[in-house]
């Protein structure tokens, strides 16, 4: 199974990738200007300038530093700090060093010269023998807030038991909505919050409300994440995996990686029926859509190249077209073009399914899938529900979606968690922190109701989707924040990180 990459975890020739932003100790972010390739630490908010990338390669102890234009950060022995044109190349010039203090922020030691990095407003050097206050910086992950948690060494995800009312890093799979972690950046440390909003505490259990106990400071090691408590203790999954503070050193057992999850959805026939696997390896429309269990969720995982879909069930196994036009679940793999299918969304928020052959997937009186014809019949129509978004949390290009007032806006520097909730026939209704639905006004904003507008998800990869309102114009984000049911097609739609 391919995960998405949300920014982190990224995968290049053995190269881990994280994007974060470098916080000083006045609050203010390491910058690289457009103009004259500038480095100042000046920033006040954390946007693209602001925007660096750590890279690690695995098994090694130094990182490099690239910015937002793909330059690497280098140093001469006169401590100036470049990320110009002559930087698109790694050298011995641009490795560094991670150090760590008591308080979970990080100084960055140049390794051919020993000097740290430092930076207040328009001044930012590589000069310092030894770390003084400007050296330290808290490093803010550049991500979407809800992730899936694998440890390394147990190679299994964490999720919420609700028998045991712990994070658990036990699931071969991450698969549900219990399966999203929230990893937020709180006063330069960090929180893991479980997909019902309860906060992970350092012995394991979970609490309602932040303290000292449910902060964790981040490290890099080896290409991996770590998080040590307040007493300085790692969370670990050792045992029967319950995610905790044990030990004060690093071995596998410590080492986490993030993953952005792809959308998990029901898919209903045109008969009312649950797309399912529960009776074994073929995929049929035979299930009450009124009694979802994992056999009937399905991951749909975007292929870019081809723009077609990978379907993949609970029992870890692909959907395939087989030879005599019917579906199934049965390979632990994509196999080439067969393990493929295009979704084409209609306007009434229903799908066609169309198969490497060609036609679209129906349905037999049996509710066996398969190959139906060339032509979409009513017959060929699906409606697809998201399962693993029960909260919702909406990210532009221009900062996070939450209420302003009784107005909804899309560049807040901090998220809002909205509650989805299906109104029936491919439809949601979004629902804001203080309870009031997303509703468009007759100037095409969007305001907050107690009734609410009905809305369209088209999922477009890479946990990107674009949203409509039913059978209308798409919401479009401007750089002003405002949020607008403006658009009338995909091309002019803004895309959801969702």
């Amino acid at each position: 199974m391919k995960m998405a990459e949300n920014g982190v975890n990224g995968h290049k020739s053995g190269v881990m990738e994280w994007k974060v932003g470098f916080m000083n100790n006045t609050e203010k972010y390491l910058t690289a200007e457009t103009f004259g390739f500038k480095v100042n630490a000046s920033g006040v908010a954390l946007k693209k300038k602001q925007i660096w990338t750590i890279e690690q390669e695995q098994d090694h102890d130094f990182v490099y530093i690239r910015s937002s234009l793909g330059r690497y950060m280098k140093s001469d022995k006169y401590g100036t700090v470049t990320v110009d044109t002559e930087a698109e190349e790694k050298g011995e010039d641009a490795k560094f060093t991670v150090e760590y203090s008591k308080d979970g922020q990080w100084a960055f030691r140049h390794v051919e010269r020993g000097n740290y990095l430092s930076g207040t407003d328009d001044i930012v050097k590589c000069f310092e023998k030894t770390p003084t206050s400007n050296s330290w910086w808290s490093i803010q992950l550049y991500i979407h807030p809800q992730i899936h948690l694998r440890n390394v060494n147990r190679k299994r995800y964490a999720h919420l038991n609700n028998d045991t009312n712990e994070l658990e890093c036990t699931e071969l799979i991450p698969w549900g909505a219990d399966a999203l972690v929230f990893l937020d950046f709180v006063k330069g440390k960090y929180v893991l919050k479980s997909c019902d909003n309860r906060f992970l505490n350092r012995d394991g259990s979970l609490q309602e409300a932040i303290d000292n106990n449910a902060l964790f400071m981040m490290e890099i090691h080896s290409g991996a994440l770590a998080f040590k408590d307040c007493e300085g203790r790692y969370l670990t999954a050792v045992g029967k995996g319950t995610m905790k503070g044990r030990n004060k050193n690093i071995s596998k057992d410590e080492l986490f990686t993030i993953e952005d999850s792809h959308p998990q959805v029901q898919i209903v026939s045109h008969n009312g029926k649950s797309v399912s696997v529960k009776q074994g390896v073929d995929v049929s429309a035979n299930q009450p859509a009124e009694e979802i269990e994992d056999t009937e969720i399905f991951q749909i995982e975007h292929n870019r190249a081809s723009d077609t879909w990978a379907l993949l069930a609970s029992t870890n196994k692909y959907w395939s077209l087989q030879s005599a036009g019917t579906v199934q679940a049965k390979t632990a793999e994509t196999e080439g073009a067969k393990s493929f299918f295009t979704i084409e969304w209609q306007e009434d928020g229903t799908v066609g399914i169309k198969g490497s052959d060609g036609k679209y997937l129906s349905n037999k009186q049996t509710g066996i899938l398969f190959s139906a014809g060339t032509t979409l019949e009513p017959t060929d129509l699906f409606r697809i529900t998201i399962i693993n978004r029960p909260l919702l949390v909406l990210k532009s290009e221009f900062g996070f979606v939450g209420a302003k007032g009784n107005q909804f806006i899309c560049s807040k520097a901090k998220y809002d968690s909205l509650t989805l909730q299906s109104a029936g026939s491919g439809l949601y209704t979004i629902q804001g922190t203080d309870g009031k639905y997303w509703s468009v006004g007759e100037d095409t904003l969007v305001y907050g109701d107690a009734t609410g507008t009905k809305f369209q998800f088209q999922f477009c990869g890479g946990s990107m989707m674009a949203i409509r309102t039913h059978k209308g114009p798409f919401l479009k984000g401007e750089q002003n924040g405002l949020l607008k049911a403006c658009a009338p097609d995909l091309e002019s739609a803004t895309l959801w990180e969702f």
